[in-house]
């Protein structure tokens, strides 16, 4: 597909002829500038390849996956006995076709956004700033396909009114539980927003901990230094000295990140699984329920002239919604139908691997970890109890707080219910 880039070119000339120097000067800075972003967007850009139509469940296929590995992100996954049983149809058609490859131009000026910005800051903390960042923006995405899906509901709602009886009143419950799902969709990114702040709270931490790196490395540099010009000079002895304070002051920030960073990673997927595991679990007893409201459609032929029994269905459809509506509010993590058991072999492998832990856990006392130093000269490390976990702030989250002053609102929409849907 041809791609015509527009470019408006004011010139001013005095005479009825153009300058030609200014036109070649001119043209020779528009070829750049489309070079380069020619240059740029073929580095974002990836091949997609067509694929045959969905083969007949008799041939099973076997699809390989870019993420998705068995043990490691390097090996390729065999096909699972779910897509050897319905093997997986064609990709979509809104994968294909992109000029940015496989995502879309926001998400290429996301993530070159985020590289840009990302040369700021501690150079301890660059990597997992990033990963907050992203966060962030995975966080806007699901925020949007949970509004888009109510409006989708909505929409299926306003289109099924005007069908027969049975279709009508199936598409508006089958809005009542897409909508449920979008209301779903938008608890899950506050639950997930628990788990991007917990790790938020890490970089915060590896921040605090450069400085102290940061003021070891310098008192070295300036004892080889001064060793090295004047070997005699009596500020080597008020160097050394503060360079064992310095070292010091780094065993307890880093042993204070090597604690903080294990106790925040575990809270924080503990968060982000538990509101996973809710989320889909709730979703499948929608979609449960949702397949019992199809049944209520009669889906037999019928010839030219002949008319249908009139539908009796409005009291089945209210109850079945009833019946999701309490499945929902009365579940709880312990009533989950999905479980994770573990094989044998893994059980006993885990079992061993937290004995250890618990073995090299005693005899050590911690308590004190978190005192500050009483040495005010190096006192450019902050320990985490007193870590304000604000001073590492983006330009994003600045915004975020200007837009919590306005309640609910997003985008100049409120999120949530506009109104209740009749049952």
């Amino acid at each position: 597909m041809a791609t015509s880039f527009p470019c408006w070119i004011f010139l001013t000339t005095t005479s009825p002829q153009i300058n030609k120097k200014a036109i070649s000067s001119i043209s020779s800075y528009l070829l750049l500038k489309l070079s380069l972003f020619i240059h740029s967007v073929n580095q974002t850009t990836t091949t997609t390849t067509t694929t045959t139509p969905t083969p007949t469940p008799t041939t099973p296929i076997t699809t390989t996956f870019k993420m998705h590995r068995t043990y490691s992100m390097r090996q390729s996954r065999a096909p699972t006995a779910s897509q050897l049983q319905n093997p997986p149809p064609p990709p979509s058609s809104t994968k294909s076709g992109r000029f940015f490859g496989r995502s879309g131009i926001g998400h290429a000026m996301r993530l070159k956004t985020h590289s840009a910005l990302n040369t700021r800051g501690p150079e301890l903390s660059k990597k997992l700033g990033q990963l907050v960042k992203m966060e962030k923006n995975v966080m806007r995405s699901m925020e949007l396909v949970g509004r888009e899906r109510m409006e989708v509901a909505q929409q299926l709602s306003i289109w099924g009114e005007g069908c027969d009886e049975d279709v009508s009143d199936v598409t508006d419950k089958l809005g009542v539980l897409l909508y449920e799902i979008g209301e779903l969709e938008d608890q899950y990114v506050d639950r997930y927003d628990q788990y991007r702040v917990t790790i938020k709270s890490i970089r915060n931490i590896e921040a605090s901990v450069q400085p102290s790196r940061d003021r070891k490395q310098k008192i070295t540099d300036q004892i080889a230094q001064l060793k090295y010009k004047e070997p005699e000079s009596p500020r080597i002895v008020v160097l050394e000295q503060e360079l064992v304070r310095a070292e010091a002051e780094s065993l307890v920030a880093e042993a204070q990140l090597s604690n903080i960073t294990r106790e925040k990673l575990k809270a924080a997927y503990t968060y982000q699984f538990d509101a996973l595991r809710e989320h889909c679990e709730k979703v499948a007893i929608i979609a449960g329920y949702g397949k019992h409201l199809l049944e209520l459609v009669d889906d037999t032929p019928v010839t030219p002239g002949e008319t249908r029994q009139a539908y009796d269905g409005y009291e089945a459809s209210k109850a079945i919604i009833q019946d999701c509506e309490d499945s929902l509010t009365n579940w709880v993590n312990s009533n989950a139908a999905v479980s994770s058991n573990l094989s044998t072999r893994a059980r006993t492998l885990s079992q061993r691997r937290r004995n250890n832990i618990q073995r090299n856990a005693q005899g050590h006392d911690l308590t004190g970890q978190d005192q500050p130093l009483n040495d005010n000269e190096s006192g450019l490390w902050v320990p985490a109890a007193v870590h304000k976990g604000e001073e590492y702030e983006d330009e994003e989250e600045e915004e975020e707080i200007v837009h919590s002053h306005h309640g609910s609102v997003t985008n100049g929409e409120q999120r949530g219910r506009q109104e209740e849907l009749a049952i």
